[in-house]
């Protein structure tokens, strides 16, 4: 039986080996309760706004919504809904989306259930949640001295020309002008030292920032 005054932890993923496995080890605290499982990203909506849970664990590859675009609705709804995103995807452009979307957390799936447990209460506290490798990646954007760096919204461009996505789309997905588009890709290409979008869209690839195909 759960102890009175636990945390209420919603689990959204689309893996049931995945949902059993983090049932069972949440199971193992006194202090934490699984109130309901989300089998996509509608699901993980609405029962967050049914359920109310303290705290929700929410993957990013989730059909009928991802995961970023629940988290936005299910805090629409209750801008104070707490949210961590657990994850096997780690590049700059998931965790800024995430972050965007208003996840208190981002933990990666391989976590040690301890630091999961700890990242739980953290939330439900109100306090952010990130594993060490993720906290240095966001304090890192935010250093004008680290060498390649891009921000949140030239991250957001990049992704969008990874999609195979024209200027004028992109600039229709963003909300903003094509000439703002331009001028982020100019400085993408400067930052990542490349001449153009194909080029861009490789190292950025292979250095983590954006993940393709996805």
């Amino acid at each position: 039986m759960t102890a009175r005054g636990a945390i209420r932890v919603l689990i959204a993923d689309d893996h049931p080996v995945v949902r059993d496995g983090i049932r069972a080890m949440l199971g193992t605290q006194d202090d934490l309760e699984v109130v309901g499982e989300a089998v996509s990203g509608s699901d993980a909506v609405r029962l967050a706004r049914d359920l109310r849970p303290d705290v929700t664990l929410m993957d990013l590859q989730m059909p009928e919504l991802n995961g970023a675009t629940a988290i936005s609705r299910i805090r629409e709804h209750d801008p104070d809904a707490r949210v961590i995103v657990l994850t096997t995807y780690d590049t700059d452009s998931d965790i800024s989306r995430a972050i965007d979307a208003g996840a208190i957390g981002y933990l990666l799936k391989d976590t040690h259930r301890e630091q999961l447990f700890d990242a739980i209460r953290a939330a439900a506290r109100g306090e952010s949640a990130l594993s060490p490798a993720i906290a240095t990646r966001v304090l890192s954007w935010a250093r004008a001295d680290a060498p390649g760096a891009l921000s949140g919204r030239e991250i957001e461009v990049l992704g969008a020309v990874a999609q195979g996505m024209s200027n004028k789309a992109i600039a229709a997905h963003l909300c903003i002008s094509e000439a703002t588009v331009k001028t982020h890709l100019l400085h993408i290409f400067a930052k990542l030292d490349v001449d153009d979008r194909t080029a861009a869209v490789t190292v950025a690839a292979t250095r983590g920032i954006i993940r393709l195909g996805g």
